[in-house]
C-alpha cells in the first residue's frame, strides 16, 4: 500500500522539460499567427472605411437633396448631428455619430476640394473630395481611399490621398 502511494505522488504534475516543450509550442504558435492577426485587423479597418466612404457619399447625395440651396457638404460634422434633435443644414443627421466626428476604425475621414459658388448671397458647394487615411500607416491600415460627387472610389495604395486606382 505505501508503494502505490509512493508511485502516485511521482506521477503527479509535469515535468520541467515537458513545461518547455508545451511554452516552446506556444510560443511558435503565437509567433506565426501574430502578423496575420495585425494583417486581418488592417483588412477590416480598411473594409470599414471603404463601407464608411460609401456612407459619405450616400449622405452628401440627400443633403444636397435636402438642402438643395447649399448643395454639398463641405463639413462631415454638418452631415451627423445630435439624437432627438430637428436635422438643419449645420446638423442633418444623416450619418452616425462616429463617423461623424471624422475617426472610425483607425482611419481619419475628410471632406475637402469644395468648389463653391455664391447665389443671392448663398454660398452653395458645387463638388467635394472625401478622404480617408489611416491614422498609422502600416498598423491601421495600409491604402487611402477617395471619393466624389462622380460617387466612384478610388484608391492610394501607399496610404494618402493621391488617388488614382478605381477600388475593385
Amino acid at each position: 500500500m505505501h508503494r502505490n502511494l509512493a508511485d502516485r505522488r511521482s506521477e503527479q504534475g509535469f515535468t520541467l522539460i515537458e513545461l518547455l516543450i508545451v511554452m516552446s509550442i506556444i510560443i511558435i504558435i503565437v509567433t506565426i499567427a501574430l502578423p496575420n492577426i495585425t494583417r486581418y485587423r488592417r483588412q477590416g479597418n480598411e473594409t470599414s472605411a471603404v463601407g464608411s466612404i460609401r456612407a459619405l457619399v450616400a449622405a452628401e447625395l440627400q443633403y444636397s437633396q435636402t438642402y438643395p440651396q447649399n448643395g454639398y457638404s463641405c463639413s462631415i460634422g454638418a452631415l451627423g448631428g445630435e439624437k432627438g434633435t430637428s436635422p438643419t443644414p449645420a446638423a442633418a443627421g444623416l450619418i452616425p455619430p462616429d463617423l461623424a466626428t471624422g475617426q472610425k476604425a483607425g482611419y481619419t475621414f475628410a471632406i475637402v476640394n469644395c468648389p463653391k459658388v455664391t447665389i443671392n448671397n448663398q454660398d452653395q458647394y458645387t463638388g467635394y473630395q472625401i478622404t480617408a487615411v489611416p491614422q498609422a500607416i502600416g498598423k491601421t491600415g495600409d491604402r487611402g481611399f477617395c471619393s466624389d460627387e462622380n460617387q466612384q472610389i478610388m484608391v492610394d495604395p501607399k496610404g494618402g490621398t493621391s488617388c488614382s486606382v478605381p477600388l475593385q
